[in-house]
Parts: structure tokens; sequence; C-alpha cells
């Protein structure tokens, strides 16, 4: 009895908990659920319905792509060609940047005698010489007689022998005679053709068609003689 009493009380072991019942669902949802899954299906046979129909038309239109591909190379090559083709557009409006000197008509200016950069050292005149030296004459000839020396200073002569002739046409005798007659030196004065005192020579130029006979002129060309004959004149040479 001794050994009952010291013995410890062992704890008695737990009940495990009882599962509390699922709350029931309310009759409406319970009447909801069977048109719900009908709807489910119905939607599953719609979309297995779709997905040939759909791969169908995913295989054709590679097909019809293929077709219009080289319509569209064609078009795409001919908008290229037309534009090629079409002239640039013109500039509408005429502005002060469209300005612009002709080619060649503005050139640097020459600096003479600055350096290498230019001409550089003998500046285009050449190495030593008359040439190279500073403000040299234009008359200057290397050293010999210039020609404003060569030259005669006096003035010349005249040669008392020399003779100079007052110039009378055939076709001036026919306007100043155009009845014919007589042509005489004093005539020809008195009509402003010739000064008086001075030699009278009948030249051939123009034509003459009236009978005149010259008296004194002091030379007559031979186409003047020629013409006057011609016409049904004479020549007397004074």
């Amino acid at each position: 009895m001794a050994d009952e009493t010291t013995e410890p009380k062992k704890a008695p072991a737990k009940k495990p908990a009882a599962k509390k019942p699922a709350a029931k669902k309310p009759a409406a949802e319970k009447a909801e659920a069977p048109k719900a899954a009908a709807k489910t299906a119905a939607a599953k046979s719609t979309a297995a319905d779709k997905k040939p129909a759909a791969k169908t038309a995913a295989a054709k239109k590679p097909a019809a792509e293929k077709a219009e591909a080289p319509k569209a190379a064609a078009k795409t090559a001919a908008a290229k060609a037309d534009a090629a083709e079409a002239p640039a557009a013109k500039v509408s409006t005429l502005k002060m940047h469209h300005l612009r000197p002709a080619d060649g008509a503005h050139t640097k200016k020459t600096r003479v005698g600055r350096g290498e950069g230019s001409k550089g050292k003998t500046a285009g005149r050449g190495t030593k010489g008359t040439g190279a030296r500073y403000q040299v004459s234009a008359a200057f000839e290397g050293g010999q007689t210039p020609l404003h020396m060569r030259i005669p200073k006096l003035r010349g002569f005249k040669s008392p022998f020399k003779i100079t002739y007052q110039v009378v046409n055939v076709s001036q005798i026919a306007e100043l005679f155009p009845k014919g007659g007589e042509v005489t030196k004093a005539e020809l004065v008195s009509k402003g053709a010739v000064r008086k005192n001075q030699p009278v020579k009948v030249l051939g130029n123009g034509d003459i068609a009236v009978k005149v006979t010259l008296v004194d002129a002091d030379k007559v060309s031979e186409s003047a003689k020629a013409k006057i004959e011609a016409a049904g004149g004479s020549v007397a040479q004074g």
C-alpha cells in the first residue's frame, strides 16, 4: 500500500479535438452550382472547337502572304523608280542665302613679299638683277643707250620737192557739172571743190555719165581718164 501511495499519478491523455462540421451551404448556391458547371463545360467545348479553326487560319495566312509578297516588292520597286525619276523640288522663293557668286568670280588677293606662305623670298622678282631692285625706271634698258637718247632731237626737215595735190573724183565732177562741158581749176575753186593756187589731181572713184572736158588738171589717174573718155569726154592735162 505504501508503494501505491508514493507513485505519482499520470496525467490523462488529451483527446484529439473534434472536427467542426462544415458549414452548410445555402440552398441557393447548391441550385446554381449545376448551372455554373454546365456553363464551364460549354465554354471548354467552344474553345476546343475554335482552336482548330484558328490553326487552319494561321496555316492559310503564310500562303496568302507569300502570294502578296511579290506584289508588294513590285510596288516598292516602282515607287523607288518614280522617286528617282521625279525631278527635284524647285525652290519657289528666292532668298538672300540662295545667292552665290559665279565660280571663279572671287579670287584671293596675292600677298606679295609676306614670307614663304605667299610668293616667298624673292616675291616673284627673280634672283638679283635690275628687276629685283626697288623703283627701277621703266625706260631703263640694262645699261645700253636708251631709246629716248638714241632718237634725233632736232625737228627734222620738210622736203622742198614734195607736191601735195588737191584731190577731185569723177563722181564729184558729175555732181558739180550735171550738164557736162569744160572743167577748169578756176571753176572747181569757185564751186568749192579745191583751194586756189594749189595743184589738182583727178581720181577715178565713182562713176560719170556726162560729157566733160578737163582743161587744166595737173594730174589725172588712168582710171579717171578711162571713165571720162568712156562717157564721151576728153582729158587735157595742164
